[in-house]
């Protein structure tokens, strides 16, 4: 199935990061796949995903960002709509 590209960043308030941010964390533990929805658009992550943390500084400011990557053909393993949404 082809996807347009996206390139979007959302700002959640401190609550929504936490409960994502935990719902993340135990999909993790867990090894299992979970599904986030960012700007209004769900997306499944599957368990293979590489985690990476980056951190960028520049003269006025600095970023911390966690990252998850995979290749789009990790979607072909299926997916239960009972996983969690993050």
């Amino acid at each position: 199935m082809a996807t347009e590209p996206r390139d979007v960043e959302r700002i959640y308030s401190t609550h929504e990061v936490v409960a994502k941010l935990r719902r993340l964390a135990d999909a993790l533990e867990e090894e299992k796949p979970f599904r986030i929805q960012i700007a209004g658009e769900r997306v499944r992550v599957p368990q293979r995903a590489q985690f990476s943390v980056e951190h960028e500084r520049g003269d006025e400011e600095e970023e911390i960002e966690f990252q998850l990557k995979w290749p789009l053909e990790s979607q072909a393993d299926g997916g239960s709509d009972e996983e969690s949404l993050v």
